[in-house]
């Protein structure tokens, strides 16, 4: 019988660093993926197809996102009752989270495909890739079950400290997504839609993979009684996943705005920032993933109430997140050109590409260091906080992009990014510390009066 992982006991490096790479690994596939996907796209089909698809990238982090931050978010609330060892409502969670995602899937589907035209009109899509992207568009959001079921049952396993079943769930549908790729565009020649329909099924596989674990774990194991009578459950995830999910959604909004001027620019424009979101999303990982894991363990800890090692585990999150910023900083630095132009062929979107990844190479270690100190504050269980952040990123990238875009032209862009970066970044930190030093505080609070001198007597 499989068994699930205390993030409360041992060496806080050594259990952190355990969750940590193979959750990496996961999250570094599905870039990966994703970026052999962009690329199988742009090479096979041409510049306007990647162009559609990237299109679509912003509008698929809203819905998505937005899943995505409501599954996260209710795992906090099962990895809080798993720190604090409390076995029937950590299954009556799980079970609350399962009811809640069919409902979540159902509705995002049906929102999702009926205003799918309207939305890419607003976004101003260009006329010339508005076919493709609703091609690509329909298929993805069409199989949105297949996504919101791997993500909740991953997030359950990572609430349960288990980071490995996601991993080989992603190790067997990464490999499932670029043969079956390469088979649909240059062997069957089926277009955008090809790659859509293979990451639905891709994504049901590695939803079945996770869901096979967890079956496996008797700690979860859930009747028919923990389905029932759960009214004040569902709102206890939803009071922790809608402020996630709204968080999530809200960037996707900034980033959407982003997406609109930049269609207003033209097919190149689109194309160029589309290679440039790419590896953006690639070589934030690490940190990425780094404020998962410092949220699964900051989760436990905080419903075990040990607070100092919830300090310990920022230390080496944040230390994870300094070298991936040291490493993949300097590649967007010193190797721009190479990076665009393994996904371009125009070199004007090179160039508009290069002169993006230079810029934000620089400053990319605040939004790594935003991951942290936000999955901090939602493992606490503050997740207004975070979603009051994810307003202010929108409102920093919307005021850069309109008033710079016809001053600067494209490099708004990049300007957008960073301003959103680091007015998060210093917001979410000076609320982490604000947090900590209030639960540490309490729990050390000076002895006084008589059970100071009861102290005394005792230690002689």
């Amino acid at each position: 019988m499989a068994q699930a992982y205390d993030l409360t006991q041992g060496k806080p490096a050594n259990l952190i660093l355990k969750f940590f790479f193979p959750m990496l690994f996961t999250n570094m596939l599905q870039q990966i993926y994703t970026i052999a996907d962009t690329a199988i796209v742009g090479k096979g089909l041409g510049d306007d197809q990647l162009a559609a698809v990237g299109n679509m990238s912003s509008l698929t982090f809203l819905i998505v996102g937005f899943s995505i931050g409501l599954t996260n978010g209710f795992s906090i609330i099962t990895a809080q009752y798993y720190g604090a060892g409390d076995r029937r409502n950590l299954r009556r969670s799980a079970a609350s989270s399962v009811l809640l995602a069919v409902g979540i899937a159902a509705v995002l589907t049906t929102i999702s495909t009926v205003f799918l035209k309207q939305i890419l009109t607003l976004m101003q899509t260009p006329y010339t890739i508005m076919t493709d992207s609703l091609k690509y568009g329909y298929i993805i959001f069409g199989g949105l079950t297949a996504n919101i079921s791997y993500n909740l049952c991953a997030s359950i396993l990572r609430a349960l400290g288990d980071s490995k079943t996601p991993f080989y769930a992603i190790v067997v549908s990464t490999m499932l997504n670029i043969i079956l790729d390469l088979l649909c565009i240059f062997v069957f020649k089926t277009g955008v839609e090809g790659p859509a329909a293979v990451t639905v099924f891709a994504q049901t596989v590695s939803a079945l993979f996770c869901f096979s674990r967890l079956r496996k774990i008797e700690l979860i194991h859930l009747s028919l009684d923990d389905f029932m009578h759960n009214a004040e459950m569902i709102l206890k995830l939803l009071k922790n996943g809608i402020p996630m999910a709204v968080m999530n959604s809200i960037t996707a909004v900034g980033c959407m705005t982003v997406q609109y001027f930049v269609n207003g620019m033209g097919v190149v424009y689109t194309s160029a920032y589309s290679a440039c979101s790419k590896y953006i999303n690639l070589f934030m990982q690490p940190a990425c993933t780094a404020g998962y894991t410092m949220s699964s363990f900051t989760s436990q800890n905080y419903g075990a109430k040990k607070y100092d090692r919830i300090i310990s585990g920022l230390k080496v999150c944040l230390s994870i997140a300094a070298v991936s910023y040291v490493v993949l900083g300097s590649v967007m630095i010193f190797f721009p050109q190479l990076l665009a132009s393994l996904m371009l062929n125009g070199s004007a979107q090179i160039e508009l590409a290069a002169g993006f990844l230079v810029k934000c190479g620089f400053m990319i270690f605040a939004v790594d260091f935003l991951f942290v100190f936000r999955s901090g504050c939602q493992g606490m269980g503050k997740p207004m906080l975070p979603m009051v952040s994810g307003i202010l990123e929108m409102v920093l990238r919307v005021l850069i992009i309109a008033f710079f875009t016809s001053r600067i032209g494209f490099d708004a862009t990049a300007y957008a990014e960073i301003a959103a970066w680091s007015g998060a970044l210093a917001l979410n930190a000076a609320a982490f510390t604000y947090y900590i030093r209030k639960k540490t505080h309490t729990k050390k609070a000076p002895i006084t009066g008589a059970a100071l001198k009861i102290r005394r007597l005792h230690n002689g």
